[in-house]
């Protein structure tokens, strides 16, 4: 029997990385799961490699309509809604000097301002005692490189895990944030595998415990945040992050 058998599972980017491996993670605890994406080809390639029955939704995790349209094709092939894992992200870093309006717009429509408006948009949808997990990030806790507008807008979403938490809590709904400190996923994928390599082998040396997580054990403890199990855990960040975000490195 799974830890998540019966539920209904959102997953937004959902085509790789945390999001991908969330989804692998969820259907085998027993969930039938929703993922979202802007790519189609991307969407259906993901569904293929994901040993179970899932249902894939075209979606632009910034874009505020989107996400009613979003939460209207759901009502349609569900009863209800029991996960929601706000992922997508836009991972934009770059020094204050090359910032425009349109990019840091872009960037916060993205990790801050759809995630709370696909909230708002799933109301109807969600269970008494569903659960949401916003994803955010150590850059949230920590400052580093080129990441203090990434690491602005984590800190946003997280926030939404308190606030969101007391404006739901008469609808048993919970809502809690997960933080990755380095991962290995595909983000850098397009600096090429040396220079990847290089970036992978400078993220190592600044973690307390001395590599780099994995997406697996991201989806791990996403599964946690959305059984049953952390019935008790809400308004609070889990920080899966080797210890980053809370030792100096």
């Amino acid at each position: 029997m799974g830890r998540l058998d019966g539920k209904y599972a959102l997953i937004t980017g959902g085509t790789s990385g945390i999001g991908f491996e969330t989804a692998r993670e969820f259907l085998a605890e027993g969930a039938a799961v929703a993922i979202t994406g802007r790519s189609r080809e991307r969407l259906d390639e993901a569904a293929r490699r994901l040993d179970g029955r899932v249902l894939t939704v075209l979606s632009d995790a910034g874009d505020v309509p989107g996400q009613a349209a979003l939460a209207q094709r759901l009502r349609q092939e569900w009863p209800r809604l029991d996960i929601v894992m706000s992922n997508a992200a836009d991972t934009t870093h770059l020094p204050i000097e090359s910032w425009t309006e349109e990019a840091f717009d872009r960037l916060l429509a993205t990790n801050l301002k759809g995630p709370f408006f696909l909230v708002k948009a799933l109301l109807p949808l969600l269970s008494r005692q569903a659960s949401v997990i916003v994803v955010g990030s150590v850059s949230a806790f920590i400052g580093h490189e080129n990441a203090a507008v990434y690491g602005a807008a984590k800190a946003g979403l997280l926030s939404l895990a308190r606030g969101l938490t007391y404006e739901l809590k008469e609808r048993g709904v919970r809502v809690n944030g997960l933080s990755p400190g380095p991962t290995l996923t595909d983000t850098f994928a397009a600096l090429g595998p040396e220079r990847q390599a290089a970036l992978y082998d400078e993220l190592r040396r600044t973690v307390p415990l001395h590599r780099i997580g994995t997406a697996t054990e991201l989806a791990k403890a996403a599964v946690y945040l959305a059984s049953d199990e952390s019935a008790y855990t809400a308004g609070t960040v889990l920080r899966v992050d080797g210890g980053i975000g809370a030792l100096a490195y």
